[in-house]
């Protein structure tokens, strides 16, 4: 298992369209992907739902976690993203 920690940089934090873009991202792979939010919100990264319900603002730092055998390149492909702006 990996994980990271990496702060939301958009404007309006995880709304529907970068949750949904997060989702996409994580669905490439095959190793399960979480992420905890500062108040211990555990959330799967591959459910819109679940994206959405952890109410993550913008300039939260949030930890993924990425465990199974493309871990790494999930951790690094979720991070690129993530600090890029989730394409906002």
């Amino acid at each position: 298992m990996v994980s990271q920690k990496v702060k939301i940089k958009n404007a309006t934090g995880l709304h529907l369209r970068p949750a949904g873009l997060l989702c996409e991202i994580a669905m490439k792979y095959r190793c399960k992907v979480t992420f905890k939010t500062s108040d211990h919100y555990e959330a799967n990264a591959k459910s819109v739902l679940s994206v959405l319900g952890a109410c993550v603002k913008s300039g939260e730092e949030i930890e993924i976690s990425c465990d199974g055998a493309d871990e790494s390149e999930a951790l690094s492909d979720l991070v690129n993203s993530i600090e890029a702006g989730l394409g906002e």
